[in-house]
């Protein structure tokens, strides 16, 4: 498809919406300068290290195991291909032996198009996850730290007018620096901008149903000691973090939605009414049913979701060809749950997959359960990507690169949710980008 093909369509879709005036945090006047392509875009951060031959190149152990030349695919919801057929250990069951069945009847790739081959800025985790959300690697960027530069969040909440509940970062914990992502440091944006960050795998932990789940008021003379341990949990859990709590600009009806949403997930979670994917043995897989229920709830223009459980790969191969079919099953499951039941976003949401960073071509030393060497980080082949997408206007069963040829850049993904959205004009006019970051709609 035609770009001039695609943004007449988007327009289509879009007409008598794109030149509304929008009263933003600033207080000015302001019509989005981008056409808006579309009125919601998912973007999965495949992260935690995803190596190319497991993925995209679908080479299974033929590339990774001695003496083992057993190829197929094990993304069969986002990538088109025949599964393995031998040495399974990556599904359910004892030893892994049931591959889980497939949710989508077309791949991702089928409905949308694949870029098999992109350059990475950063072979470590959080430059690469940085560079998902800010479009940028900077070098100078350190845990602990928020990104330096503008993140997609406060592009999108400055320039194109987006409420705080609009837009929602769902991570999967809270350790580390992942809560710090939700926006920067800069000085003509930061908190005021940002996004709704959401770690379900806290919230509706052992420890925050203890805390959280009742939303109990102590009296202040009589029930010292819980009101000392809630807040213990609330320091460890959030204090560093807590700058931008009360700053994100949620509207008091917000506010009072965000609250019941939270109720309504307890209570959920309580009966086990989540909406999980089929199968829900790890932590990614919980955050996307949790994620899900955002989506469900608030219809934001632009959900945010991370995923690490493929981080395993250091030290077990196996957990991480497990990991990363799981992935692939959650992947499956957050679109056929846009599609079947989330009639304000079907039709009209555009899905991006992409690794934050690869795994190395060589092994370490560490083996695991099945004696199958384990991968780092930190070489050339740790720079190799992939990225998917699939949506309204977006051309089906088309690949654009090769393994020969690389095309595009992981911070093109960051462009193209500002692109589909409307902002891009003002991304690139803020000149903070990678250079050479483009919008994958104007690579296809």
């Amino acid at each position: 498809m035609e770009r001039r093909d695609f943004l007449k369509k988007g327009a289509l879709t879009t007409a008598g919406t794109i030149m509304a005036p929008y009263i933003l945090p600033t207080g000015r006047l302001f019509a989005p300068s981008g056409r808006q392509m579309g009125g919601h875009v998912v973007l999965v951060m495949f992260a935690g290290g995803v190596r190319q031959q497991e993925s995209v190149l679908q080479r299974y152990l033929d590339d990774s195991q001695i003496n083992n030349p057993y190829a197929g695919n094990i993304m069969y919801n986002m990538l088109t291909g025949a599964a393995p057929t031998q040495k399974i250990v990556f599904g359910t069951g004892q030893g892994g032996i049931n591959p889980i069945p497939s949710i989508l009847s077309q791949s991702l790739q089928q409905q949308g198009t694949l870029f098999p081959e992109v350059n990475a800025l950063s072979a470590g985790h959080f430059g690469g996850l940085n560079s998902l959300i800010q479009g940028s690697m900077v070098t100078t960027q350190g845990l602990k730290q928020r990104p330096l530069n503008p993140t997609i969040f406060e592009y999108l909440r400055r320039h194109g007018g987006y409420s705080a509940s609009d837009i929602w970062f769902v991570g999967n914990g809270i350790g580390n620096s992942v809560p710090l992502l939700n926006y920067s440091a800069h000085p003509n944006y930061g908190a005021q901008y940002g996004a709704n960050f959401f770690a379900p795998t806290v919230t509706f932990s052992d420890v925050g149903e203890q805390f959280l789940g009742d939303a109990k008021i102590y009296h202040p003379e009589n029930e010292l000691a819980p009101m000392y341990r809630l807040k213990y949990f609330l320091d460890n859990a959030f204090d560093q973090y807590a700058d931008g709590l009360l700053s994100l600009g949620n509207t008091a009806e917000e506010k009072l939605n965000i609250k019941a949403f939270m109720d309504e997930m307890f209570t959920r979670t309580a009966n086990g009414t989540i909406d999980l994917p089929p199968i829900a043995d790890n932590g990614d897989l919980v955050n996307v049913g949790y994620a899900c229920e955002v989506m469900k709830w608030f219809k934001p223009a632009l959900t945010v979701i991370n995923l690490n459980a493929v981080d395993t790969c250091h030290s077990n191969f196996t957990g991480y060809l497990q990991a990363l079919h799981r992935a692939d099953h959650a992947v499956g499951h957050i679109w056929n749950t846009i599609q079947n039941e989330i009639p304000e976003m079907a039709g009209n949401t555009t899905i991006i997959c992409t690794p934050e960073c690869g795994r190395n071509d060589n092994p370490n030393n560490i083996l695991d359960e099945n004696d199958w060497r384990s991968y780092d980080h930190s070489d050339a082949n740790s720079l190799r990507v992939f990225s998917l997408l699939a949506g309204p206007n977006i051309p089906s069963n088309l690949v654009v690169g090769s393994e020969t040829n690389p095309v595009g850049m992981v911070t093109d993904s960051m462009m193209t949710i500002a692109d589909i959205l409307g902002v891009k004009n003002e991304v690139q006019a803020a000149g903070m980008t990678a250079g050479g970051t483009m919008s994958l709609l104007d690579l296809i």
